[in-house]
């Protein structure tokens, strides 16, 4: 199912013994759009700690109470390698945690079979700004994102306000555009993959439609959840085949 990534913002993570924490908010891999590990505060368990969690270690999710069960148990996440979740997570500690926790690495092969939806380029100024930060070049945050500037062929068409991601496989399959830069405005979709470029250093984001395109595509509505028939209009609106099954 899909569903919008501010509502998950706060869910309850649940250990094997007990409660370990909120989530704060998501990294993803902006290669690929794929959520990469759920960022957890902690609270008043381990305090001023804020640890991760990839999708890897969740059991089946319990939607109505807002709960996502994890395969640890606390004394696991406690004596976990301590990240600080506020610098650039670099390569070796991912190593470091995926080792400690026997996950599968997701760089060179990919963490999950089957396709990936969306993939955007990157720019070289970004990755020399990345190498500086001597963290991964490719992993971003969905908090900070937030309220990156689209921009048309003709001007800015609006920001990002959320995302939309697929709970089964945990990509990212849309970005939610508020299409006015004042005031809450229309709301549209926009597939990851149909994104020209992203200057991160910039918060800009590029696509090759107007704004009346953009603008008058179809509208997407929050309250509702994104139905087979709404993507197939989106699609169609767009003249864009369906990346998934």
């Amino acid at each position: 199912m899909l569903r919008d990534v501010n509502c998950l913002v706060g869910y309850r993570i649940h250990a094997t013994d007990g409660d370990l924490g909120k989530v704060n908010e998501f990294y993803f891999d902006d290669e690929t759009w794929t959520i990469r590990y759920m960022v957890v505060d902690t609270g008043h368990w381990l305090p001023g700690r804020k640890v991760l969690i990839s999708p890897v270690a969740l059991g089946t999710p319990d939607w109505p109470s807002g709960t996502l069960p994890v395969k640890l148990t606390k004394e696991q996440v406690r004596n976990s390698p301590d990240i600080d979740t506020e610098k650039p997570v670099s390569r070796q500690r991912e190593t470091e945690l995926h080792t400690y926790y026997s996950w599968p690495t997701y760089w060179g092969y990919g963490l999950y079979s089957g396709p990936i939806y969306g993939i955007a380029p990157t720019v070289a100024q970004d990755d020399a700004s990345a190498q500086q930060r001597q963290g991964d070049p490719h992993l971003r945050s969905t908090h900070v994102v937030l309220g990156y500037r689209i921009h048309a062929t003709d001007g800015v068409i609006g920001h990002v306000e959320d995302f939309i991601v697929d709970d089964e496989k945990w990509t990212l399959r849309f970005l939610v555009v508020d299409t006015s830069n004042g005031p809450p405005g229309r709301k549209v979709l926009i597939a990851p993959s149909w994104i020209d470029r992203v200057e991160w250093v910039d918060s800009q984001l590029y696509v090759n439609h107007s704004q009346e395109c953009v603008r008058n595509s179809p509208a997407f509505d929050p309250s509702q959840p994104v139905s087979m028939d709404y993507e197939g209009n989106l699609y169609d609106y767009y003249g864009r085949c369906r990346e998934h099954n």
